[in-house]
């Protein structure tokens, strides 16, 4: 009678922890996310939106002092540009004609008048 219920009480207790998150390959998301996006040779160059942040799929050289191994990663750097709503068209529309040129038409002896004052 004891095996029944210890089974009962340990279904009960980790049923709820499963269902509230995913595990994938070590890493815990909140139950509806998306898978997180593989990034690897096939997938080099492109761009996907993670964390608010266009991050690009590319290979990165490993080495002793960061302690990785070259592979591809997900470039989400401070120099990334964000991945929010376009921007608006930056062509401003042409601005209306509010200088109008003076044309002069030539008078009698070939020479528009000249004020008073300035003879010929």
């Amino acid at each position: 009678m004891r095996r029944p219920r210890s089974a009962a009480l340990a279904l009960f207790l980790l049923v709820p922890a499963a269902a509230g998150a995913q595990e994938v390959a070590g890493d815990v998301f909140p139950h509806r996310a998306p898978p997180m996006l593989v990034c690897n040779a096939a997938r080099e160059g492109i761009v996907a939106c993670l964390a608010g942040t266009l991050c690009a799929c590319r290979f990165e050289r490993g080495g002793s002092i960061v302690g990785r191994p070259d592979g591809f990663r997900w470039d989400c750097g401070a120099l990334r540009p964000g991945c929010g709503p376009a921007p608006a068209d930056l062509a401003a529309p042409p601005l209306p004609m509010t200088i109008f040129p003076q044309i002069t038409v030539p008078q009698p002896g070939g020479y528009p008048d000249l004020p008073p004052g300035f003879g010929r």
